[in-house]
């Protein structure tokens, strides 16, 4: 569904090397970043790897909820998923899959990416809901992208940022 009353895009081109491409229902390639613990354990703050049902369930959820997108990074074979990302105004949870991919600055692209986009539809704030106190490389990159923290949670913190 997207968000109600808005064309969400194909293609969000960030860099000559880094786009979003809008969810198509076909995710079998995410199952494996979602077997793995370390992952869910920063996206559900518990280890336990997703189920074919558990991956179904979460991204039916989240394309109810907001414009869902493949993180895809240019290689030698073309265009390859490497993560998701949700936007709305209310939340923006996102995933970078394999390991080797993280750290180097992708997340910040992808969040500043979305900001941009948020501004384009006229949103006055962005938020993100929880980022667990333990995922302090989640912390870091929405500070890093002009987000502040906005209150505490259950097992973290929800953040904002103004787009005005």
């Amino acid at each position: 569904m997207a968000i109600p009353g808005i064309q969400q895009p194909e293609i969000i081109q960030i860099d000559d090397a880094l786009r979003l491409r809008r969810f198509d229902g076909i995710y079998d390639f995410a199952m494996e970043w979602y077997l793995d613990g370390e992952t869910t354990y920063l996206v559900d703050g518990d280890p336990v790897p997703y189920t074919r049902y558990t991956l179904d369930r979460m991204y039916s959820y989240l394309n109810e909820h907001g414009e869902v997108y493949f993180i895809e990074y240019l290689s030698e074979d073309g265009y390859v998923p490497i993560g998701d990302v949700t936007f709305s105004e209310d939340d923006m949870p996102i995933v970078i899959g394999p390991k080797e991919m993280r750290g180097k600055g992708i997340g910040k692209k992808v969040i500043l990416a979305l900001c941009e986009r948020g501004r384009q539809l006229g949103f006055g704030t962005l938020r993100v809901k929880e980022i667990y106190d333990y995922n302090t490389a989640s912390q870091k990159c929405f500070l890093s992208c002009g987000f502040r923290e906005d209150g505490p949670t259950l097992k973290g913190r929800s953040y904002i940022k103004d787009l005005d």
